[in-house]
């Protein structure tokens, strides 16, 4: 942990996470929620409840619970055109990732359960290979890891409340090649690395008021990343001494705080249908301000790399529909449906996060093996709109469309109860 990176900073709201969710956040952490399309809060029934809704671990069967999931994540590549030549233009990586998690519920210990995650909750990556595009981020990679230990408690058969802490850590790596200032004479490059640990909480409810009715809302608390890291900045422009740098970096940005509410409702006992509304506060990203513990004389170095730069990011609102259907034969269908808005204005787009509204398609099985092993698996698939801007006048890099954005989950895992 010696570096914590400032560059995560840039990176935690930068990439691609945006192929997920807004901004970086990534809903989807097991068989159930993929399956569902994040429509994962009122009805949770196995142990990954420990992480979505602690409350209701309350209404589990009284034994213990673990699952393990794990996730393949693959990136599409993302095409650039640039309205004003097509030697600004370019395609982002195509990339894959693989996402393991784990959770665990306790038997019922008068009226208290706990639970325990290892989730990831955000996430992000995108390389551009084009000159111009790699100005701004020729590498931009981020891992965040969420240790969530949680307890819930049960007033009556209709109420529940749950708790929880959060250990937030995050690891991740920035670069970038100023090669679109070579027609100005000039370049600027920045590598940057480290990691960072905060803490948070989360709160939980869910109300019975009437048989096959859960009625639900969960919050989990902003962290502030005050991270602190390594940085080697360099620029050809040799008049201002120095040119070059290698030391300390620091950036403070937030992991936004998330409201969801949400309500299903069994028929039949067979069907159950939730549909979910969640918030998140993304507004608290005003701007991304790395610091130095020494001052840049350089223009380029100071210009580049120790000038805020603004984001005024917008709180965004999504909408959760998802289906369960118990075939009463030990197989369980799943499926979902979301509209996920971006928090980006065009004002600050950029290429370490060209993030668009989304829509979000998912289906996934559960499979009872038998009285103690489920078997599960799920797809989900995100679309991304094509975003056109120019916000060249407010100081942005940017003059085209981004298409082709979409990401591709793949969901398998196993629940054992003892």
């Amino acid at each position: 942990m010696n570096k914590t990176m400032g560059v995560a900073g840039l990176i935690l709201l930068a990439a691609t996470g945006s192929a997920f969710a807004s901004g970086y956040r990534i809903p989807e952490q097991s068989v159930n929620s993929t399956a569902r399309a994040g429509g994962y809060v009122a009805y949770t029934p196995g142990a990954d409840t420990a992480y979505y809704n602690p409350a209701n671990m309350s209404w589990l069967e009284n034994r213990a619970y673990l699952e393990a999931d794990a996730t393949w994540i693959h990136l599409s590549a993302i095409k650039y055109s640039d309205n004003r030549s097509s030697l600004y233009s370019g395609d982002s990586e195509t990339e894959n990732f693989f996402m393991p998690t784990f959770f665990a519920v306790s038997p019922e210990y008068n009226n208290f359960r706990f639970g325990f995650s290892v989730t990831a909750p955000a996430g992000l990556s995108k390389q551009w290979n084009e000159a111009y595009p790699r100005t701004f981020a020729e590498e931009f990679s981020l891992k965040v890891f969420d240790i969530n230990p949680t307890v819930s408690y049960k007033f009556c058969d209709r109420f529940s409340v749950g708790a929880g802490v959060r250990a937030i850590y995050v690891d991740g790596k920035v670069k970038s090649n100023g090669a679109a200032l070579q027609t100005l004479g000039y370049n600027a490059t920045r590598d940057m690395d480290g990691d960072a640990l905060e803490a948070g909480y989360n709160l939980a409810l869910t109300a019975r008021p009437v048989d096959n009715l859960n009625l639900s809302l969960t919050y989990r608390s902003k962290v502030d990343l005050g991270i602190k890291g390594h940085a080697d900045l360099s620029t050809n422009l040799t008049a201002y001494s120095p040119y070059t740098y290698s030391g300390d970096t620091g950036v403070e940005i937030p992991l936004p705080a998330i409201l969801a509410v949400a309500a299903s409702y069994t028929f039949f006992d067979q069907l159950t249908v939730e549909l979910e509304y969640d918030r998140t506060y993304w507004s608290d990203y005003k701007n991304l301000d790395f610091t130095y513990p020494v001052t840049f004389f350089n223009p380029v170095l100071a210009g580049a790399f120790d000038s805020a730069k603004s984001k005024n990011w917008s709180n965004t609102d999504a909408w959760r529909l998802s289906v369960s259907y118990d075939l009463k034969n030990n197989w369980i269908l799943m499926a979902g449906f979301a509209i996920d808005k971006s928090p980006v204005p065009n004002s600050t787009l950029s290429f370490e996060l060209p993030d668009s509204d989304a829509l979000l398609y998912s289906v996934g099985l559960r499979y009872k093996v038998n009285a103690n092993l489920e078997l599960g698996a799920a797809y989900l698939y995100d679309d991304k709109g094509s975003r056109s801007v120019n916000n060249l006048s407010a100081g942005g890099a940017v003059n085209g469309t981004f298409d082709d954005a979409a990401a591709h989950l793949v969901t398998v895992g196993l629940t054992y109860k003892l």
